[in-house]
């Protein structure tokens, strides 16, 4: 009776194991594109006032080679962190916010916010992202983590309103105050 032999020198690499092991590394290497953020009214607004926020973010696909593999990645926006950059942060949540219709700007919303003092900000939000792989088209497996990718900030000027009350009337006195 003989003995069986291995004809191999060394052991066969599991290639499925290197590549889960690099996997998350290689996730906060690809070029995930940040969400936008646009405000309602913008990109002025007034002191006090509701200030509409959101993000438009969108789900992301790459592939790439690692160890020789064909790697298929999807980037998926889940939260959002944002900074009104008045020292005011909110998050993360699931909400990114919607435009509102035009007749309804100015209403308070879940990413709305109100400046209490005059000037400009930078407003950004920062989208977490979840991420899968699938290998060679194989299942789709979670990776393990979040991206976090920052908008490029939304510029916005905050100006006050005043306004007066007059007794005058300017049809019967056009040169009385504020005609």
């Amino acid at each position: 009776m003989s003995k069986a032999t291995c004809i191999y020198t060394e052991k066969p690499r599991d290639i499925l194991a290197e590549i889960a092991a690099q996997i998350s590394h290689e996730f906060q290497k690809t070029p995930v594109q940040p969400a936008t953020v646009s405000s309602q009214p913008g990109p002025h607004t007034l002191r006090g006032q509701e200030t509409n926020f959101y993000a438009l973010a969108h789900e992301q696909q790459f592939t790439i080679t690692l160890l020789g593999q064909k790697i298929h990645l999807t980037a998926t926006p889940t939260t959002y962190t944002w900074n009104y950059g008045d020292g005011t942060t909110w998050g993360p949540t699931p909400t990114a916010g919607a435009p509102l219709p035009d007749d309804r700007i100015g209403e308070q919303t879940q990413t709305s916010h109100i400046y209490t003092a005059t000037g400009k900000y930078a407003i950004t939000v920062t989208t977490h992202f979840t991420g899968t792989y699938s290998v060679n088209g194989g299942p789709a497996l979670p990776i393990p983590g979040r991206g976090h990718i920052p908008s490029p900030p939304l510029s916005l000027t905050v100006w006050r309103a005043v306004t007066h009350n007059y007794a005058d009337n300017c049809n019967e006195n056009p040169h009385g105050t504020g005609c």
